[in-house]
């Protein structure tokens, strides 16, 4: 991370850009003072610093309030209507951003099960996405696991060699939550 003096004579000069990097010229929000970087992306990266040093001016106030503002400049205008606008930055220019988002330092969150995924409210939109679009892997196969019918189960099994072992699993209970003790007891 650089300061430098003048930011608008850098700004008019053309620059190469680099698509695996983040790079920011000019950052100026807060307590920054004419902040260049590049950040690899892609990769985890760690802001350390003072108290007051600008960690999160750079990564909130810059970066991230940055990488919101274009993605709600992406919508459409009927969507747009219903969001506030957000400011620009004091950045003189910022290239290679994706779609950003943050998590507030601190979390009100006090239970030690929350990660990223529950913190920030996309687990259930990924567990959705997993479920209805990906592609399950046998972990011991590494081939596909796909629905059979009936008919192909059993061709399948009569398919084994004699003597093989196999494990048949299927659904004791279904769309009931609770104890199922007495249930499981009457299968052992």
């Amino acid at each position: 991370m650089t300061e430098r003096p003048s930011s608008r004579a850098a700004a008019d000069r053309p620059q190469r850009r680099d698509s695996r990097l983040l790079v920011v010229r000019g950052a100026r929000e807060h307590n920054l003072k004419n902040v260049d970087l590049e950040i690899p992306r892609d990769s985890l990266v760690v802001f350390t610093g003072l108290s007051g040093s600008g960690k999160s001016s750079l990564a909130f106030d810059t970066i991230y309030a940055e990488g919101q503002r274009r993605y709600v400049e992406s919508l459409s205008a009927y969507a747009r209507q219903f969001l506030e606008m957000m400011q620009k930055p004091d950045v003189d220019q910022i290239d290679g951003l994706s779609p950003a988002i943050s998590i507030e330092q601190k979390t009100t969150s006090k239970n030690p099960r929350s990660t990223v995924g529950t913190v920030t409210e996309i687990h259930d939109y990924m567990r959705l996405l997993w479920a209805r679009a990906g592609v399950p892997y046998s972990p011991a196969t590494g081939l596909p696991i796909e629905s059979q019918t009936i008919s192909q189960m059993v061709d399948k099994v009569l398919a084994l060699p004699e003597g093989a072992r196999l494990y048949l699993l299927a659904p004791v209970i279904r769309g009931r939550k609770g104890e199922y003790r007495k249930e499981m007891a009457d299968f052992l």
